[in-house]
């Protein structure tokens, strides 16, 4: 499989996982007419959560912006001094414990690097995923619980952390905040309070680069995605489920 040009199939994962939600890409693209049609989501980007159930798509540029943080984080647009960044952020929301830590891990944590004039944010399609650059999963706690123990499963210790938690923006979690998106790694990802009220209550947010999502998608048979432990919690779970349906039924 050319990994430029052939997509993987994610089918079984999904199947096994439970998981019913689109994937959800952040392709870097020339021309975002493919992926039409596009929501427009104000103030935040994550309001298109319903859009990209139903096959919409999310379109991102320099000129035009769904809220100032896409704007800086995806497209590098500073609309304000760094001062006045900073500002914002440590004294307005409080983010931080001193405006010297706030500064510090701005300049430690750059934006996003645009290879083409557009950043779409939607389903997955096949045919243009030579310009994908994560997969975000949506997901309860027992599939995210799953899908990191994917993300370690081609890995040993020594190697570069493939799974990783990062403070930030819900768009800056989509791919500025990775060490290298070239590399197999995910982020754990819609921890950021200010867009959670976007997303159902018990959803969070795993986002793979290109390469760990084809690492995700080789579901071998003797993997621990067909072993007792997964089908012991989804038993739990399911139990659970019974019981509380024959209370509320009584």
């Amino acid at each position: 499989m050319s990994a430029m040009d052939s997509s993987p199939n994610p089918t079984e994962l999904l199947r096994i996982a439970g998981i019913g939600t689109p994937l959800i890409g952040f392709y870097d693209v020339p021309e975002p007419e493919p992926f039409a049609p596009f929501a427009s989501p104000q103030h935040c980007i994550f309001p298109a959560y319903p859009a990209w159930q139903k096959g919409e798509s999310v379109l991102i540029t320099k000129e035009a912006f769904s809220c100032g943080g896409a704007g800086y984080w995806l497209c590098g647009v500073e609309s304000r001094s760094r001062e006045q960044f900073v500002d914002f952020l440590y004294a307005k929301e409080g983010l931080k414990a001193s405006r010297e830590l706030m500064q510090q891990w701005l300049e430690e944590h750059p934006p996003y690097q645009q290879q083409y004039p557009t950043i779409v944010i939607g389903p997955l399609r096949k045919d243009q995923y030579r310009h994908l650059r994560t997969v975000t999963f949506f997901v309860n706690p027992d599939q995210l619980s799953l899908l990191a123990t994917a993300a370690e499963y081609h890995h040993a210790a020594r190697e570069c952390t493939p799974v990783l938690t990062r403070f930030g923006s819900g768009c800056s979690q989509l791919a500025a905040l990775f060490d290298d998106l070239d590399a197999p790694q995910a982020l754990i990802g819609a921890l950021d309070i200010a867009m959670r009220q976007h997303l159902p209550p018990d959803i969070l947010a795993f986002t793979v680069t290109k390469s760990m999502f084809e690492q995700l998608c080789e579901v071998t048979d003797d993997s621990f995605f067909y072993k007792p432990f997964w089908k012991r919690l989804q038993r739990t779970r399911a139990n659970i489920k019974l019981e509380r349906e024959s209370k509320t039924s009584s």
